[in-house]
C-alpha cells in the first residue's frame, strides 16, 4: 500500500463504452415516446435523463422507478439547457403558479442540474393536492424541475454563500459531475474483492477521525477530521503521510457529519489539489461550511495561523455531491454507499458499503445516539447485511451509563432555578449544532409550562445560523419535529425567550451584574468562540453555573476545567495572556449528549449481532475503547478489535 504505484484509467477504451451504451440503451427502449428525452448523460453517481418535455415523466413516476429497478442505478429527470427559460421569465411564471399564501421567499436556479429550489414559509401548499401548484406544471412552463423547502425564519447567510458559490461554478460542476460519473461506471480493473482499512485518526482517541478503505479497485477516505485537543501536527492531523499515496488516487471522500473532528482537515485535501467527489447529506454540507469558516475565525482571534482559507472551504462546495438517507447511490466501480440516519446531530449518517457484487458489506458507525432525542430520531439499525461494523466508543466505559431523559431535565430544571433564584447566572458552553438546538428546545418547553423559572436568554456564536440550517432541512429531523414544521407555521427555535447578541458591544446586558439569565455560547469545549469572554468575566463569582452538556475531549480547556483546574489563562485583548480564576458551580449533564452511552452501544451492537462477523471500535480514550472491544467479544461472541492509529486491518 505504501508504495502503490497510481492505477491505470481505462476511461474511453471499448469495453467502457460498450458498457455504458448497454446501460444507456436499456433505458431508452424502456422509454416511451412521450417522455421526450432527447440524451442521457452521467451525472456524477447518477444518470440524467434530459427532456424537452418533463411533465410526462413527472406525472408518471413509476417509469422512472421502474427503469431504477431494472438497470439498479439512480436515475434523474433533467431538461434540456435550450428548453430552460431564463432566470427573469421564470421566475414570472413561478410567480403566477404558485398560491401566495404559500408565502414563496426565494428561488434558487442551478444550471448545472436544471433544479430550481423554491424556499416557501408554507411548503406543504406546494405539495401535490394540497393546492393548484403542480410541479409537473412548473416544470413544463419554465424548463426547470421544481424542489421545494421550508424558508427559515431567519435568512442563512451560509446558505445563500452556498448558492452564490454554485451558481458561480455551475459550467465546471456540470463537467466534473460527468468526469465523475464516467469514473464511477468505468468497467471494473480487477475482479478480485480484498477489503482492507487503515487508520489515519481517531482510533484510542477521541479528534481527528480518519481512515482509508481500500479495494483493489477503489480508494475511499472516510472522514477527515482534526483533534481539537492536539498540541503538535502529529497529534491534531490524519496520518495520511503514512499511506505514501498521492490525492489523485482517492476515489471518493465520506463524510459522515459536519463537527471538526470529522470534517477539519477536509479544507486542506483541497487546499493541496483533491478534485474528486465529496460525498455527504444535503445538510453536512452547509453545516460543515459554517463550522470549518468559524473555525478560521477563532484560529485568527488566537493568534494561529489557520492551515486552510476561505476560498479551500468553498472549494468544497463544488465538489460536494449531496445524497439523502436510504438511497443506493455507487461511488465507484466496486463500492456501493447508502447513508443511515445515526441520530447524532442534524443530516449526521452511518455509513454502509457495500463491496463487490455482494462480497462485504462494512457500515461504519461515525457518532451515534441509539435513543430518540427531541431532535432526531435514534439511529438506523436495520441494514440488510453487515459484516463487518465500526462503532464509537465515546461513552464505552462500563460506568458510562447516562440518567434518562426525564432524569435528565428535572436536573436541569432544577440547577437552573437554583441559580436563577440566587441571583446568578447560568453559562452553558455548546456546540452550535445539535446540542444547541437540543437545549433551546427544552427551555422553552419547561419555561412554557411554569417548570423553569422565567429569564432571558442569550444565544450568541453560531447557533441561529445552524438553527436556520435545521429548519430548512426538517426531513432530517425528528418525526413529530419534522411533521410540525411541514405542516404548520410553528418555528421550534424561534421562542420569544431567546435574544440572540449579533456583535460583541451587545454583551453589556447579558454580563450586567444582578440580572439572572441564561448564557449559551459558542464553542462547546471552551476552545475559542464567544464564550470565552463570558468565562472570562463570570467563572470568578460564586453565585454562577458553567454547566457542561457535551463531551469534553482531551487536552481542551472545558476538559481541563471539568477536570478540576480551579485557574485557566486566556489570551485577552491586545495578546496579552491573563488568568481566571475559576470559583463559580460547575456540573456536567451527560443526558444530553448526542453520543450514546454504554448501554446503548451494546444494544446497538446486539440488534445487528445475527448478522455480523466482526466489531471494530473507534472514536473512544483507549481504555473505553478497549473495554467495549471486550465487552462485545465476552458478551456476544463477536471478535472485536480496538485498533490504533496507524494500523491496517484486513476485513475480507
Amino acid at each position: 500500500m505504501r508504495h502503490r504505484q497510481p492505477r491505470a484509467r481505462p476511461a474511453g477504451n471499448r469495453a467502457e463504452r460498450a458498457s455504458g451504451q448497454s446501460i444507456m440503451a436499456a433505458i431508452l427502449r424502456a422509454l416511451p415516446a412521450e417522455s421526450g428525452v432527447r440524451k442521457i448523460e452521467y451525472e456524477g453517481p447518477k444518470i440524467a435523463l434530459y427532456t424537452d418535455s418533463p411533465r410526462h415523466l413527472l406525472e408518471h413516476n413509476e417509469i422512472v422507478s421502474g427503469l431504477v429497478n431494472t438497470i439498479k442505478k439512480r436515475i434523474v429527470l433533467r431538461t434540456l439547457e435550450e428548453s430552460r427559460k431564463d432566470e427573469a421569465a421564470a421566475r414570472r411564471e413561478l410567480a403566477a403558479l404558485i398560491p401566495k399564501e404559500a408565502g414563496l421567499q426565494s428561488a434558487f436556479f442551478d444550471a448545472a442540474t436544471g433544479e430550481v429550489t423554491l424556499e416557501a414559509k408554507r411548503p406543504w401548499l406546494l405539495q401535490r393536492g394540497a393546492s393548484s401548484f403542480s410541479a409537473a406544471a412548473a416544470a413544463e412552463a419554465t424548463g426547470w424541475i421544481p424542489r421545494v423547502k421550508r424558508a427559515p425564519t431567519f435568512q442563512s447567510s451560509t446558505m445563500q454563500a452556498i448558492n452564490h458559490s454554485l451558481k458561480a461554478s455551475a459550467a465546471d460542476r456540470a463537467r466534473q459531475l460527468k468526469r465523475i460519473g464516467e469514473d464511477i461506471f468505468r468497467p471494473r480493473i480487477s475482479q478480485r474483492t480484498d477489503v482492507s482499512l487503515f487508520s489515519l485518526g481517531g482510533f484510542g482517541q477521541v479528534g481527528r477521525s480518519c481512515m482509508l478503505l481500500a479495494t483493489p479497485e477503489s480508494r475511499v477516505l472516510v472522514d477527515c477530521g482534526v483533534n481539537p485537543g492536539g498540541r503538535s501536527p502529529a497529534e491534531t492531523f490524519p496520518r495520511l503521510d503514512w499511506l505514501g499515496t498521492t490525492l489523485e488516487d482517492l476515489d471518493a471522500v465520506v463524510i459522515g457529519h459536519a463537527h471538526l473532528d470529522h470534517t477539519g482537515f477536509l479544507p486542506v485535501l483541497c487546499k493541496y489539489g483533491y478534485r474528486g467527489p465529496i460525498y455527504c447529506t444535503e445538510p453536512t454540507l452547509p453545516m460543515m461550511n459554517l463550522i470549518q469558516l468559524d473555525a478560521i475565525k477563532v484560529a485568527a482571534a488566537q493568534g494561529r495561523t489557520p492551515v486552510y482559507s476561505e476560498a479551500d472551504v468553498r472549494q468544497i462546495m463544488k465538489q460536494a455531491i449531496t445524497l439523502p438517507y436510504g438511497t443506493v447511490t455507487d461511488i465507484s466501480p466496486d463500492v456501493k454507499l447508502v447513508l443511515a440516519n445515526a441520530g447524532h446531530i442534524v443530516g449526521s449518517a452511518l455509513c454502509h458499503f457495500h463491496i463487490g457484487n455482494g462480497d462485504h458489506n462494512f457500515v461504519y458507525s461515525g457518532d451515534l445516539k441509539f435513543a430518540k432525542s427531541a431532535l432526531f430520531e435514534a439511529a438506523t439499525w436495520n441494514f440488510p447485511r453487515a459484516e463487518t461494523l465500526l462503532i464509537e466508543s465515546t461513552y464505552g466505559a462500563k460506568e458510562d451509563i447516562q440518567p434518562s431523559r426525564q432524569e435528565v431535565e428535572a436536573l436541569f430544571v432544577k440547577l437552573v432555578n437554583e441559580t436563577l433564584a440566587g441571583g446568578g447566572k447560568v453559562v452553558i458552553p455548546i456546540p452550535a449544532v445539535g446540542r444547541a438546538q437540543e437545549i433551546m428546545m427544552v427551555i422553552d418547553a419547561h419555561m412554557r409550562a411554569g417548570r423553569m423559572t422565567e429569564a432571558p436568554v442569550f444565544t450568541e456564536g453560531m447557533i441561529t445560523e445552524a438553527s436556520a440550517i435545521h429548519e430548512t432541512h426538517p426531513d432530517y429531523l425528528a418525526r413529530e419535529l419534522r411533521q410540525k414544521m411541514l405542516e404548520t407555521d410553528e418555528n421550534p427555535f424561534g421562542s420569544e425567550y431567546f435574544t440572540n447578541i449579533e456583535h460583541p458591544g451587545a454583551r453589556d446586558e447579558p454580563l450586567r451584574g444582578g440580572s439572572p439569565c441564561i448564557i449559551m455560547a459558542t464553542s462547546g469545549m471552551l476552545e475559542g468562540g464567544p464564550i470565552l469572554e463570558y468565562f472570562r468575566e463570570l467563572a470568578p463569582d460564586e453565585r454562577n453555573l458553567l454547566l457542561f452538556v457535551s463531551y469534553q475531549v482531551n487536552g481542551t480547556m472545558g476538559r481541563r476545567v471539568l477536570d478540576g483546574s480551579r485557574q485557566a489563562q486566556l489570551v485577552g485583548r491586545g495578546g496579552k495572556v491573563g488568568v481566571v480564576n475559576v470559583r463559580c458551580r460547575m456540573e456536567k449533564l451527560d443526558g444530553f449528549s448526542g453520543h450514546s452511552d454504554y448501554n446503548q452501544l451494546m444494544s446497538f451492537v446486539q440488534r445487528l449481532r445475527p448478522k455480523l462477523r466482526r466489531v471494530l471500535v473507534n472514536h473512544g480514550e483507549r481504555r473505553k475503547s478497549e473495554n467495549l472491544a471486550s465487552a462485545i467479544r465476552r458478551l456476544y461472541r463477536i471478535p472485536a478489535h480496538n485498533p490504533q492509529v496507524q494500523e491496517a486491518v484486513r476485513l475480507f
